[in-house]
């Protein structure tokens, strides 16, 4: 080991031949700017001086502008500098939309004072305070996307979605829970809105609202609309459970006695599942439109939803939305209660890790469609659809050769959701579906060696539903999941969860036991389920992934190929239209009848497909019919799938 001294030696020296080198490599690193770039000071755990007014408004609808003016206190003079947050907590990324900020401006005493962005970390604004100056006023207009291929579209003529993380900037050097907002919204009259923030009072379309930390209010979004509807979900309830509904049209608002019914059965059964409540009050917001761009993002006392248009008026024809709302609501338990150890960081600029997303993501995925069922918002076998699906995506999924599914929980970062060009392969986000069918495996495991006295249940009991009241948050480790499922049941819980976490290359297989010992076995037919089936129509898909190796849409386009199946062989892409079947025209119908014709014989399937001014004609060698998952029953076992997605009594 180096001693102290030799070490500081080394250092000094490595410090000389670095800048002696010659000034060329000292130039290199030196920004051409107006001013030296201060350092970005470390977060300390203290609280930040004073409190930060923040005002926006949000009344200029016909241009989808946010205007935004802060008062920032300081406390002495020097250079500032102030975030725009960067790695937004629910998108488990660095995707903050700081290139949507416009005309900043910054005032003290009536004098402006010019910035300067940091060059290494571009979220970050650099002023010079003058001497003498208590506070700073800030001033700016968030862009808000005004077409879907310009980002999220969060401001309609009917309604606006206000994220605070996109409309504030705050003091470096600080954590997020010690510096305190006072919030205010300006809003279009006769508009309302929904929050988990607490208002002060809200006159003439301007809501005032109770001081909040950082960490709550970038926590804390507001859905308002000219269309509001409010819902109690929990009617003389411990503490307030509200469902907030914003619409395109008041006629959407529409929804049925029994309807809400289930939503209150919903927040019943996850009252019976975690046994503990982590909020003072709950806001599910929920908008239903087209215009509005889609969105489900979890918060502690909150959710951020959308829905179809007939999501209240036609429960029948919105199968895609059916458990967003039982997904987001586990989440005040998991993900923001308990959250992940890697996850907490000091401030909104500080890089996230997200190496548990398979618990925060994966386990929520469970819980999100076991409550759905539980509470009627979905039937057992919608439910048990679902569950085929999901196993037969990754019963062979073909990226699982070269990529574990715990590397995907990378992928917010790395890859941001945006579109890939083979999803088969480069897999994207897989510990949300593949996590559910490990705790899943999980479940099913426990009730076995039990006898049926234990389940996972008990697991979300002992690790999510203490401290009632609690809602500062409550870290966690992958040692601490193992141990407290060690609590409910004995077993080497690390050695089966790296099992299936870390599966890959040739031999390595999805995590299907716990379907079979559910007491199901995933099998194949000619039909999609009634789910499938009634989804698909509703998303406009058809799926020939498990015959032809593609899907394709509405309109005949191939949306996506599965690698190294027939498709890939005949090297298709996505983005080849089919346009004939066999010489005839083609159509979903026309190449299932197709794919039906050629099983059991030896004659060829014949495509000719069109990309751009390109055509190509193939002839699939494949004999085998149409190609759906289902589950199917095992005689003789116990039905454990059903007793897990069956209402809780008590």
């Amino acid at each position: 080991m180096m001693r102290p001294a030799a070490r500081l030696l080394v250092t000094a020296c490595a410090s000389v031949l670095l800048f002696s080198a010659g000034s060329a490599l000292a130039q290199v690193g030196t920004p051409a700017l107006p001013v030296a770039l201060a350092p970005i000071p470390t977060a300390k755990d203290e609280a930040y001086p004073g409190v930060i007014r923040l005002d926006v408004d949000a009344t200029d609808i016909d241009r989808r502008l946010i205007q935004v003016r802060q008062t920032i206190p300081v406390s002495g003079p020097g250079p500032l500098i102030l975030f725009y947050p960067q790695w937004i907590p629910g998108h488990h990324g660095p995707v903050g939309p700081v290139a949507n900020v416009g005309g900043l401006t910054f005032t003290a005493g009536g004098q402006r004072l010019e910035w300067v962005r940091n060059t290494v970390q571009p979220w970050a604004y650099q002023i010079e305070v003058p001497a003498g100056v208590t506070e700073v006023q800030a001033a700016f207009q968030w862009l808000t996307p005004i077409e879907g291929a310009q980002g999220r579209v969060t401001v309609t003529p009917e309604m606006v979605n206000v994220q605070w993380d996109k409309t504030l900037l705050y003091p470096a050097g600080y954590y997020s829970r010690h510096i305190t907002f006072q919030p205010t919204l300006k809003l279009p009259q006769g508009w309302n809105y929904g929050a988990a923030l607490d208002t002060v009072s809200f006159e003439n379309g301007l809501a005032t609202f109770a001081p909040i930390t950082l960490e709550h209010l970038a926590d804390s979004p507001v859905f308002a609309g000219a269309h509001y509807r409010q819902i109690d979900l929990d009617p003389g309830g411990r503490s307030p459970v509200r469902l907030n509904v914003v619409a395109d049209t008041a006629k959407m608002l529409e929804a049925s006695d029994e309807h809400i019914q289930l939503h209150r059965s919903l927040v019943q059964q996850a009252d019976r599942l975690f046994g503990a409540r982590h909020f003072n009050h709950y806001d599910f917001l929920l908008a239903v439109t087209d215009k509005l761009g889609g969105i489900g993002l979890e918060h502690h006392r909150s959710s951020e939803n959308s829905a179809d248009v007939k999501y209240f008026t036609d429960r029948e024809a919105t199968l895609a939305d059916r458990d967003l709302l039982g997904h987001e609501y586990t989440h005040s338990w998991n993900g923001k209660w308990r959250r992940p150890a890697d996850q907490l960081t000091p401030n909104l600029n500080e890089p996230l890790q997200n190496s548990l997303m398979w618990v925060y993501e994966g386990q929520t995925q469970y819980w999100g469609l076991v409550l759905t069922a539980r509470a009627g918002l979905m039937s057992k076998q919608q439910a048990l659809d679902v569950l085929a699906m999901s196993a037969a995506s990754f019963q062979n999924i073909p990226g699982r050769q070269w990529r574990a599914m715990q590397d995907t929980t990378n992928d917010p970062i790395i890859s941001q959701r945006r579109p890939q060009p083979w999803s088969s392969y480069q897999r994207s986000e897989d510990y949300y579906r593949e996590g559910s069918l490990i705790w899943l495996d999980a479940d099913t495991l426990i009730r076995e060696r039990t006898g049926g006295k234990k389940s996972l249940d008990d697991f979300a009991r002992a690790f999510f539903g203490v401290e009632d009241g609690n809602w500062d948050p409550a870290p966690y480790t992958f040692t601490d999941v193992t141990s407290t499922l060690n609590g409910v049941q004995t077993n080497d819980w690390a050695a089966f969860l790296r099992e299936r976490l870390d599966a890959v290359g040739p031999g390595s297989r999805g995590p299907l036991d716990g379907i079979e010992r559910g007491g199901y076995r995933l099998v194949f037919k000619e039909e999609p389920s009634g789910y499938m089936g009634a989804l698909y129509k509703e998303l406009g898909r058809n799926d020939f992934t498990y015959s032809l190796g593609f899907m394709m849409n509405g309109s005949n386009k191939l949306t996506s190929v599965l690698w190294g199946g027939p498709a890939f062989e005949q090297g298709l892409t996505s983005g080849w239209e089919v346009v004939a079947v066999g010489g005839r025209a083609a159509s979903a119908d026309v190449l299932k009848e197709a794919v039906t014709a050629a099983k059991g014989t030896s004659e060829p399937i014949e495509l000719i497909l069109k990309n751009g001014d390109v055509f190509k004609t193939v002839r699939f060698d494949y004999h085998d019919g149409l190609r759906y998952p289902h589950l199917e029953r095992i005689e003789g076992t116990p039905d454990r799938l059903g007793d897990i997605l069956s209402p809780r009594r008590r």
